[in-house]
Parts: C-alpha cells; structure tokens; sequence
C-alpha cells in the first residue's frame, strides 16, 4: 500500500483525537504497517475546533503530516467546511449526516453519509460516534483489517470495550451497506 493519509475533524469532546490515535494503534500496532498521527485543536476544552492526522503506509513514512488527504472524515460543520476542498481528486469524504450539510461540494470525490451520532445515542452513549466513524473508515477504504481494528478498540477502552466493539460494529456495517449502494 501506498501512503494513504486520513484526516479526521470535529469539535472538542467528539473523540476526534482519540479516534485519529486508536486508528493508528490500529494500523501499526495490529496490522503491522507504518503509521504516524498528528493532532491539532484550540484552546477551548471542549467545542472548539480539532482535527486528528493519520498517515499509513506500508513504507517508511518519510514526512509525518498529510499533505493532500486521500481520507476525510468530517464530524462537524466546521471541519468539513475547513478542509473539504483538501482531499484529493478521487479521494472520500465521509460525514455524520446529522452534524454536516453539503452546502459545498468538490467533484471528483466520493460522498458517504453516516449517521454516526444516532447510532452511538442508539447504541447508549452518543460519545460512541467516534467509534461508528471508524468501523466506517475500515468498511469503505480498508487501510486497516477489521481484526486490527477490534483490537485497537479493546486496548483503547477495556472497561467499555462492549459498547465500543458493538459500536465499531455497527459503524462497519454501515460502510459496508454504503459500498454495496455504489
């Protein structure tokens, strides 16, 4: 595989960070490719801007930030505003359909919509949208197994690995009816 680079934006308190960190773990711990992640947010604790950086590759990765992202996951409006017109030509944008609108649009790029908030509020706990994301990023793009993710996910969060795991799931699931509706 190629580099492969995943950008992933939101606001404070979302898990944006940690779900850049457990992909990561994901990919490099579990599935044995090189990985780096980088993170960026405001002062603000919670509500404020932030946006987790991953770069995956089977290489040595020679420069640690993404450069044109082949990936973005858009949790918020805000973040997909920033940096949708970022990913690369024939790249993916996925987004929670709950928290984005598509005013904005860049062609040449695939569109996939995911409840990932609802499935989380429906699952229990809406903190868990993060994880629907995930289970979504390795059902449409498969940088990472399926297994590597289960594991990150049970090394992340021991004592809510249930949630989380039911969660990851779910959001698989998801991504998987998505590509079969392509």
């Amino acid at each position: 595989m190629a580099r492969f680079e995943v950008r992933i934006a939101g606001f404070g308190g979302q898990g944006v960070v940690t779900a850049g960190y457990v992909l990561g773990q994901g990919s490099c711990i579990f599935d044995g490719k090189n990985s780096t992640m980088t993170q960026s947010y405001g002062p603000e604790a919670r509500g404020g801007a932030c946006r987790s950086e991953v770069v995956i590759s089977d290489e040595a990765i020679d420069y640690p930030k993404v450069v044109k992202p082949d990936l973005l996951v858009a949790m918020s409006q805000e973040g997909y505003l920033l940096y949708y017109d970022d990913v690369k030509d024939r790249g993916t944008i996925i987004f929670d359909e709950d928290l984005v609108s598509l005013e904005e649009e860049k062609g040449g790029v695939k569109y996939f919509k995911v409840p990932a908030t609802r499935t989380a509020e429906e699952l229990g706990n809406r903190i868990a949208a993060n994880v629907v994301m995930l289970g979504a990023i390795v059902a449409l793009t498969q940088v990472v197994s399926v297994e590597a993710m289960k594991k990150a996910v049970k090394a992340r969060w021991p004592r809510y690995s249930d949630l989380n795991l039911k969660a990851l799931e779910r959001g698989i699931e998801l991504g998987s009816h998505l590509l079969k509706g392509t």
